[in-house]
C-alpha cells in the first residue's frame, strides 16, 4: 500500500472517530436533557395528584370565579365607578347572564382531570425552569453563570405575575363581554364547559407566556441578536402591535379596558429595553477593558 493511500486511510479513520465522538456527545446531551425533563414531569405529576385533593376549591372558586358577579375584579370596577362616576355605569358589572352546560358523558370527569393537570403544570413551571437551568449551566462560562444566576427566580416571578394579570384582568373582562354579547335577542348564550375552561386557560396561560418578554429579550441580547437601539427605533411599531393585542384580547368597545390591558405590555417592553441596554453596556465595558489591558 502506498504512503498516500495509508495517509488517506488514517485520515478517514480519524475523521470517522471524530464523527462518532460528536454523535456520542449529542446523544449524551439528549440523555441528560431527558433525565431533567423526567424529573420535572415527576414534580408536575405530584402536583397534579395533590390538586385532586382541592378539586372543589380549584373548580368552584378559581375556575368558575370569573363568571361570578361577586368576583374581585368586578367588585373593584364597581368601586371605581362609585369613586369616579365619569367612567360610566356600564363599567360596573353586576350581572353575567350565561348558562354553562356539559354535553359529554364523561365531560365532568374530563373537566376535573384537565383542571388538575393544568394546575400541576402552572405550579410546576418554576421547577421546570430550574431543571432547564441545570441542563444549560455546565455549558456556560463563569461570568455567564453569574449574570444568569437569577434566571429561574426572575422568569418564575414574571410568569406568575402574568398569570395573575391574565386571571384577574384579561379573563374576567373577556368573559363578561363574550357571555353578554348577542347578535340577536332570539339567540340565547349557552356555552359548553369545555369552551369555558379553554377560554380561561388560554387567556391566563397566554398572559403568563407574554410576560416572559424580558426573559426572551435577555437571551437574545446575550446572543447579540437584539440591541436596545433596534428596540428604541421599533418603539412606534411596538406601540401599534401592543394596542392591537390589547384590542384582540379584550374585545370590548371600552377604551379603559384596552388601556388597562395595554399598560403592563408597555411597561414590559420598556423593561426589556432597559435589560438589553444593560447587557450591551456590560459587553462594551468588557471589550474596551480588555483592549486597554492589551
Amino acid at each position: 500500500m502506498s504512503d498516500t493511500k495509508k495517509r488517506d486511510l488514517i485520515g478517514a479513520i480519524k475523521e470517522k472517530g471524530k464523527t462518532l465522538e460528536a454523535e456520542m456527545s449529542f446523544f449524551d446531551h439528549i440523555d441528560v436533557l431527558r433525565k431533567h425533563l423526567l424529573r420535572a414531569l415527576g414534580v408536575v405529576l405530584v402536583l397534579t395528584i395533590g390538586a385532586f385533593y382541592y378539586t372543589d376549591f380549584i373548580f368552584n372558586t378559581i375556575i368558575m370565579g370569573p363568571k361570578n358577579p361577586t368576583f374581585w375584579t368586578y367588585r373593584m370596577m364597581c368601586k371605581l365607578v362609585e369613586r369616579f362616576p365619569s367612567i360610566g355605569p356600564e363599567f360596573c358589572i353586576t350581572k353575567i347572564d350565561a348558562k354553562i352546560i356539559n354535553t359529554e358523558m364523561a365531560g365532568q370527569f374530563t373537566l376535573q382531570l384537565n383542571s388538575c393537570v393544568m394546575v400541576g403544570i402552572i405550579l410546576g413551571i418554576p421547577y421546570l425552569l430550574f431543571e432547564l437551568w441545570l441542563f444549560v449551566k455546565p455549558a456556560l462560562h463563569e461570568n455567564e453563570r453569574k449574570s444568569a444566576s437569577g434566571f429561574v427566580a426572575f422568569a418564575s416571578f414574571l410568569f406568575f405575575l402574568g398569570i395573575m394579570f391574565g386571571y384577574y384582568i384579561i379573563c374576567p373582562l373577556s368573559i363578561n363581554f363574550l357571555t353578554n354579547f348577542t347578535v340577536s335577542p332570539e339567540i340565547q348564550n349557552t356555552f359548553t364547559i369545555d369552551s369555558y375552561l379553554s377560554s380561561v386557560m388560554t387567556l391566563t396561560l397566554g398572559s403568563g407566556v407574554i410576560f416572559q418578554l424580558p426573559v426572551i429579550i435577555f437571551i437574545l441580547s446575550k446572543l447579540g441578536i437584539m440591541t436596545p437601539a433596534f428596540m428604541r427605533a421599533s418603539r412606534r411599531y411596538s406601540t401599534v402591535l401592543i394596542l392591537i393585542i390589547a384590542a384582540v384580547v379584550t374585545p370590548t368597545a371600552d377604551p379603559y379596558t384596552m388601556l388597562i390591558v395595554a399598560l403592563p405590555l408597555f411597561l414590559l417592553y420598556e423593561l426589556s429595553i432597559f435589560i438589553s441596554a444593560s447587557i450591551e453596556k456590560k459587553r462594551n465595558k468588557d471589550i474596551y477593558g480588555v483592549a486597554k489591558v492589551k
